[in-house]
């Protein structure tokens, strides 16, 4: 027989969220982990907070949120609070009940320089690397290093002379001549983002205004284990690898590190080893500045190898975690941003190597 719609809306509820949730649903061991994350963070957050007025939103809620604005691919705050609203899997996420209101999607306007800076984020990114490290995810010896760029919230308009004191027009979006003139980051800067550059990696490639992005990945899952946001430039790389290496050689013995043609110019196979690590980098055809030496060990054509799963973050944070082109202004603020991307995607590695929150987290 077929049935009918009978719809009528219920005063009382005695469902909880907690029900509303599969069992094996992949959130409930990452959201397990994840509140133990915040709750080690209770210092940080008690130090940047008022201890008198009004109770701000839960800044474990707002974090928890923006993890899941990466996750799910949720293109802005605004969407991603509507979305909260009415998706009883993501309010159960945040901690919020069936009855509860949400906030205003201003709120992490309000808290962008003081709960989604680059200080809280690394925090919250040390914290996740440190778990990989106690569940024995992350090794100490082999590493790799590569950059990419990150398309600034700039157009080319804003590209103007630093000495061009013009007014400007009042139209929304006034019509810029700029064919012929040669344009060049010493004599032009963007007035919607500073911080941005006119760059490419590639002589085939187009120039756009961006940050250039770095991360030193561990060689035995392809965890993130550093990562910085610097100019583009054409040394920013070599410059960035070479710093985020002397982080990691501080705590850990001899080192290899694996990059691509990139980096191999003198500079940074010397910086590399007045560390002590050993450079695995990919030999140029001519004038190459690693030497037979180490192309004939085993090992570094293992780092060879290893070092192109860089290539699986990175891809990552841009289709899924948003950071093809940012949203925010200023390497401060996009350094928090990639910060918290690359947290979660080692938090969604980590639940795909081994079984591991089987064993420690079921």
């Amino acid at each position: 027989m077929r049935g009918t719609q009978n719809f009528q809306g219920a005063m009382f509820s005695y469902i909880s969220l907690e029900e509303r949730v599969a069992a094996r649903h992949p959130l409930r061991k990452l959201r397990v982990l994840v509140d133990a994350l915040l709750v080690s963070m209770s210092a940080e957050f008690e130090a940047v907070y008022a201890r008198r007025g009004r109770p701000s939103v839960p800044p474990e809620m707002l974090l928890k949120a923006l993890l899941l604005q990466i996750l799910f691919s949720i293109r802005s705050e605004r969407l991603l609070v509507e979305a909260i609203d009415y998706n009883l899997l993501y309010r159960w996420f945040v901690g919020l009940n069936i009855e509860d209101k949400v906030w205003d999607h201003s709120t992490f306007s309000a808290n962008r320089e003081r709960l989604f800076n680059e200080d809280l984020a690394r925090v919250f990114f040390e914290r996740v690397k440190h778990t990989a490290e106690w569940a024995k995810l992350i090794g100490d010896e082999h590493f790799s290093v590569d950059g990419t760029l990150i398309e600034a919230w700039a157009s080319h308009k804003s590209f103007k002379r630093k000495d061009d004191d013009h007014t400007p027009t009042a139209e929304r979006n006034p019509e810029v001549d700029f064919k012929g003139e040669k344009r060049c980051n010493d004599t032009h800067a963007s007035t919607t983002d500073p911080d941005a550059r006119l760059f490419k990696k590639a002589a085939g490639d187009k120039s756009r205004l961006c940050h250039m992005g770095h991360i030193l990945m561990d060689n035995r899952h392809g965890l993130v284990v550093d990562v910085e946001i610097t100019h583009a430039s054409g040394t920013a790389e070599r410059h960035a690898a070479l710093k985020m290496l002397e982080r990691q050689k501080r705590k850990a013995r001899r080192l290899t590190v694996g990059a691509d043609k990139g980096y191999d110019c003198r500079a940074f196979v010397q910086g590399c080893r007045q560390l002590g690590i050993t450079p695995h980098v990919a030999a140029k055809a001519k004038h190459s500045a690693i030497d037979g030496r180490t192309q004939r060990h085993e090992g570094y054509k293992v780092s060879l190898k290893v070092r192109k799963r860089i290539e699986e973050a990175f891809g990552w944070i841009k289709t899924v975690g948003g950071l093809a082109k940012t949203k925010l202004i200023g390497h401060a603020k996009l350094a928090g941003q990639a910060l918290m991307c690359f947290a979660a995607y080692n938090l969604v590695r980590m639940g795909s190597i081994g079984g591991w929150w089987d064993a420690h987290h079921a």
